[in-house]
């Protein structure tokens, strides 16, 4: 394999991670955060990796080195937790996960010594929450965002209970779940680094299925039960954390509970709310009569959506919460927390669209951000891949007419049927 400069090696890792739907944008920032996490051979073996889950034997080959030394190099990464590897009962694949919900978020879900993690959590401050470029990328571009919010079930009546689905249940999410792994929050550890981490339960990110496996094997999440696990959501109800959680419907990867201090889904959510940076729930909350206008509702809402409104004009008599309604993630916190049960939460008069897997979600999200091509020629090593990769890439960019056009000119009855699927999404 040829060798390259650090700096060419990391701009390869950082082009490799801007071909998936959630983008990465280059910066200094991100290339120190890349140095931390990989070394230069590393990351320049990295960026020849496919998008979609590949086999040692793939991998071997876009390297050019014997597979064994290919399945060493790979076992070391998920030993790192940089890629997830599948286990089948007579297979293994790997696949790199995004920054987030991904590799990012797993350097800090448990306590290391082998990287500088203080430094890491105020390069992630920088990138994520100063530049802005990159949260901007994650959470406002395109209508599928990466998570959803979990409503609190017992913040929904009896009757109400009927119109939960199954996937809007985080306990039916733990019931499904085939393996269950818990770590530290990411969020809140990044924040402990800094000294301005809040009192939340820390030891609490859950994750299930293929993620939790790769990541219980490679001791950064600990091995629960469903039993263990429904404790700790009952825990993170009390503490009034909002679940948020993969935005699909089935085999779902991980369950955030967070807090709107520490957590950047919240901090997303309170910065640029109308753009919808995260899914609300199915549900929205709305004030009764009932309400005697004690204020408690107000601090535990997650996004601080809810006011003291008075009745007059003028300022004078009886006040009472007023919900903004755009706003409101449907969480249910502020329910659980009203003593006199003026809040209630309702179905939404319109039903929130959750992508049935990850791989609709990918493709949805792809779609919408432009790079479907990507995920359809994925194996950047391939010149034939990049060539197609590149000029669908430019087609789907076209105006319908001029995309027609091209696609005639090109004489491919495959490109033409992959532009309707785009123009039919």
């Amino acid at each position: 394999m040829a060798h390259h400069t650090s700096r060419t090696s990391y701009q390869q890792l950082t082009h490799r991670l801007n071909l998936c739907p959630q983008g990465s944008p280059p910066s200094k920032l991100l290339n120190r955060i890349l140095t931390l996490l990989f070394s230069e051979e590393e990351a320049e073996r990295v960026s020849l990796l496919p998008i979609k889950p590949f086999t040692a034997e793939q991998a071997a080959r876009n390297w050019r080195i014997p597979i064994a030394e290919a399945k060493q190099t790979l076992q070391q990464l998920a030993r790192r937790a940089l890629l997830v590897d599948i286990q089948l009962e007579d297979s293994v694949s790997y696949v790199l996960p995004p920054p987030m919900a991904g590799f990012f978020e797993f350097a800090l879900m448990r306590t290391r010594e082998d990287i500088d993690q203080k430094l890491l959590s105020e390069l992630y401050e920088q990138y994520i929450s100063v530049e802005e470029d990159f949260v901007r990328e994650l959470f406002l571009t395109g209508e599928t965002q990466l998570g959803r919010v979990f409503v609190h079930e017992s913040a929904v009546s009896s009757e109400q209970a009927l119109h939960v689905l199954g996937y809007d249940k985080a306990t039916a999410v733990i019931e499904a779940a085939d393996d269950i792994g818990v770590g530290l929050c990411y969020c809140r550890h990044k924040r402990q680094h800094q000294g301005r981490a809040c009192s939340a339960e820390m030891d609490i990110c859950m994750t299930f299925n293929n993620v939790a496996s790769s990541l219980i094997r490679s001791d950064y999440a600990r091995k629960i039960d469903r039993s263990e696990c429904k404790e700790l959501l009952h825990k993170a109800y009390e503490q009034n954390l909002v679940q948020f959680g993969e935005n699909v419907q089935n085999d779902i990867s991980f369950i955030c509970n967070c807090c709107s201090c520490c957590c950047e889904a919240l901090l997303a959510a309170q910065r640029f709310g109308y753009e919808r940076p995260v899914h609300t729930s199915n549900f929205i909350a709305g004030v009764g009569t009932g309400c005697s206008g004690c204020g408690q509702c107000l601090p535990v809402c997650p996004v601080k959506v809810i006011a003291l409104e008075a009745e007059q004009v003028d300022g004078s008599g009886r006040k009472q919460a007023v919900i903004d309604l755009e706003l409101c993630l449907g969480c249910g916190v502020c329910v659980r927390n009203c003593r006199l049960g003026a809040l209630t939460m309702q179905p939404r008069a319109s039903r929130v669209i959750t992508p049935v897997n990850s791989t609709h979600k990918a493709v949805l999200m792809a779609i919408e951000r432009g790079k479907l091509q990507n995920l359809i020629f994925d194996n950047q090593v391939m010149w034939r891949h990049r060539a197609l990769a590149a000029m669908f890439g430019v087609i789907l960019k076209l105006p319908p007419v001029k995309r027609a056009l091209a696609s005639e000119q090109i004489g491919s009855r495959y490109l033409g049927a992959l532009c309707e699927r785009y123009d039919a999404r």
